[in-house]
């Protein structure tokens, strides 16, 4: 389609259109969305994503669903979301109402949207900009699993969650003692119902776990981050007396139908979250007093995707380590050598590609 037909097209993309008018106008639009060159075309056109923002709003349910349906495809490209998140475009600002709506039946399509818009860094700058210091208000909205009338259970927004982690002043926010916002999100991951809610979450935490100074803070009582990072890697294996009474008391004695995380990814993601808390000498010291290795141990035994064991091997090895032999109270603090650097540089390729 040429330039002025785009234009044409973006005329029917009204609220006002004719129902059979709007309908048809959509389904090019669609149609357009999956194509890069479609999505430029629509993404450089003027109103085009203003007027799928309103026709999200639309009596009709099929056209608000088929306008979510194009805002998640064109924010699924990397090169749109500069102009999605462009503040005259307000497709974040759109989507945010949306969410906070309890009666909106789009809340899910629109956590999709934000999902995909965060994956950038300039993305999740916009968005946490535009939430205008209420984050605490999403993740309230996050935690009510009731919160949306209309079925929307909006798992997506831990995605959004863990994207919006990336920026320091977001990871400031959610480890603020004073406003329990991480001690109610940790609650969920090992929640059973949603694959998408329980990964977005082990992400946020991940991220997290990178900030050493707030270590203290995630394995005090106030988080208890540790046996929520265990539980999900433990299986239904009895230890001794001894064993048991080392472990945290959410992993002791544990019922013999337990199964452990499904997902390998979200697996390896609960065990650089743990290799994150062991970069301090206090880190490792607590993590071996709480018996972590006996989890681990089994886990071994059980584990077979490659990605996960090559994780959980350095794990191990880190916290089988005498602390004399590692020599260093904060790993991130050793400095590696430029040739070292130089070489893994060189490797880089190759091992992401096996990684």
């Amino acid at each position: 389609m040429k330039v002025t037909e785009i234009q044409e097209l973006s005329q029917f993309l009204a609220l006002e259109m004719r129902l059979d008018v709007k309908a048809l106008a959509l389904q090019q639009t669609l149609g357009l969305t999956g194509t890069t060159d479609g999505r430029q075309l629509l993404i450089n056109t003027s109103c085009i994503v203003t007027n799928l923002c309103h026709l999200l709003n639309d009596d009709q349910p099929s056209i608000a669903k088929d306008a979510s349906l194009a805002l998640i495809n064109l924010s699924a490209d990397e090169e749109v979301i500069p102009a999605l998140v462009a503040g005259e475009v307000g497709v974040i600002e759109n989507m945010l109402k949306l969410i906070s709506d309890p009666e909106h039946s789009l809340a899910d399509p629109a956590s999709m949207v934000l999902s995909n818009l965060t994956r950038t860094k300039h993305g999740s700058e916009r968005v946490f900009e535009s939430m205008g210091g209420n984050l605490r208000k999403y993740i309230d909205i996050f935690c009510q699993e009731k919160y949306n009338k209309k079925g929307a259970r909006l798992h997506y927004l831990a995605s959004v969650f863990s994207n919006l982690s990336q920026i320091p002043a977001v990871r400031s926010e959610i480890m603020d003692p004073t406003q329990a916002c991480l001690q109610r999100l940790v609650s969920f991951t090992d929640y059973k119902d949603s694959v998408t809610r329980r990964g977005g979450i082990l992400g946020l935490i991940k991220n997290c776990c990178f900030d050493t100074e707030h270590h203290e803070f995630l394995l005090s009582e106030a988080v208890d981050l540790l046996p929520k990072l265990l539980l999900p890697l433990a299986g239904p294996e009895e230890f001794d007396e001894e064993d048991n009474d080392k472990l945290p008391m959410d992993l002791q004695y544990l019922d013999e139908e337990k199964t452990r995380e499904p997902d390998p990814d979200i697996r390896k993601m609960l065990l650089e979250a743990l290799v994150q808390l062991c970069a301090t000498k206090s880190g490792r010291e607590y993590l071996r007093s709480k018996n972590t290795y006996v989890i681990l141990r089994e886990l071994h035994k059980w584990e077979k995707n490659e990605n996960v064991l090559v994780v959980l091997e350095h794990l191990v090895n880190i916290l089988l380590r005498f602390e004399h032999e590692i020599g260093h109270d904060n790993l991130k603090d050793v400095e590696v050598p430029e040739e070292i650097t130089e070489k893994l540089n060189a490797l880089e390729p190759a091992l992401s590609s096996i990684l």
